[in-house]
């Protein structure tokens, strides 16, 4: 499977907010997005932001979520296609999509400290669901499924760890956490409050429809 194999905080000072895709250490003194001018982008130089087009203003924001959730151009639009063919708000149930996949519920149970983290967690085949072993990330999670560690030493001191090294993270509230075994419940679906990315979804809808 492709994948990108560049500088993470690239990402986030291209798009000049923080998209926590290194997890802590994002929220350190380290992170370039606190260190560099926000109005300036990527490079030793950087540049000048001028004014956007409005064909620039839709691609940042669908590049924007692109990159939060760690996807190349062909696999975000067939969510798209996915969210087009629902009722409703086609933005909303495209960020609920997102927000369903198995590595990024991985990450929300803080089971592994970023997105790319709960990716290689899940490949390694450390994770579960509903029994079974589930080793690709981008399995859709639906309500009453079971994610669970794999029954060995090694997986459960792994997930343990993170959840020790954090413990102020909060689960939200379509999830629940049982945090002894460790385990958890999809009891809902995400709403969405429950995407904490700060995003115009009805733009990325807009650059997706050209």
């Amino acid at each position: 499977m492709a994948r990108y194999l560049g500088s993470s905080c690239k990402h986030c000072r291209r798009e000049g907010i923080k998209l926590m895709l290194k997890g802590v250490r994002c929220e350190t003194a380290k992170c370039p997005v606190e260190k560099r001018e926000r109005h300036l982008g990527p490079g030793q130089h950087g540049w000048r932001r001028g004014r956007k087009s409005d064909y620039a203003v839709r691609l940042r924001e669908k590049q924007k979520v692109k990159r939060y959730y760690g996807l190349l151009e062909k696999q975000f639009m067939r969510y798209f296609q996915q969210a087009s063919r629902r009722k409703g708000n086609t933005g909303q149930a495209l960020l609920s999509l997102l927000e369903r996949r198995l590595d990024n519920v991985v990450y929300k149970l803080n089971f592994a400290p970023s997105r790319k983290a709960a990716r290689q967690l899940i490949a390694h085949g450390h994770v579960y669901l509903n029994g079974r072993k589930a080793d690709i990330p981008d399995i859709t999670v639906r309500i009453g499924d079971k994610i669970t560690l794999k029954n060995n030493e090694r997986s459960r001191k792994r997930v343990k760890q993170q959840l020790e090294a954090n413990p102020s993270f909060t689960v939200q509230g379509w999830l629940q956490l049982d945090p002894e075994k460790p385990a958890a419940t999809v009891v809902a679906l995400p709403g969405r409050e429950d995407v904490q990315l700060v995003v115009e979804e009805h733009l990325v809808v807009e650059a997706c429809s050209r």
